[in-house]
């Protein structure tokens, strides 16, 4: 049976967004959300949940390098509570070290010409690990 997930790379001013599914264990891009002083779209992430209907949500965990979480990891932590609580989903964090460096050198020029797109893209990233390791 295949489930549907939503993919967040949770940012101080970005979020990017990817929907994938269990079946094939991949994801896609979807968009970067703006994230205003800590207050992320809500409206627009209750719309894609309504569009996508997923029966979890994944949310980047950052680590260093050291395997100590990153100075982002509590704001990242309070999303993941944020979105359980608002939509009452199963959420689960999974670790999102070099996420956004892979995006950078996937996207390549396409990442100078658009950089928002390198949230989305690390978001994709991140769901892709959670559903080759679960």
């Amino acid at each position: 049976m295949s489930i549907t997930l939503l993919g967040f790379d949770y940012g101080s001013h970005k979020i990017g967004v990817a929907v994938g599914q269990s079946l094939t264990a991949s994801a896609s891009p979807l968009e970067t959300l703006t994230n205003t002083r800590g207050k992320p779209d809500w409206r627009r992430i209750g719309h894609l949940i309504d569009e996508w209907k997923p029966d979890a949500l994944v949310v980047g965990h950052p680590f260093e390098m050291t395997d100590r979480e990153a100075n982002n990891a509590e704001p990242a932590k309070r999303f993941a509570r944020q979105l359980s609580g608002r939509y009452g989903l199963p959420v689960h964090l999974v670790d999102e070290r070099l996420t956004t460096r892979a995006a950078w050198l996937d996207l390549g020029h396409e990442a100078v010409r658009d950089p928002a797109k390198v949230d989305a893209w690390a978001a994709k990233l991140i769901l892709e690990t959670w559903l080759s390791i679960r």
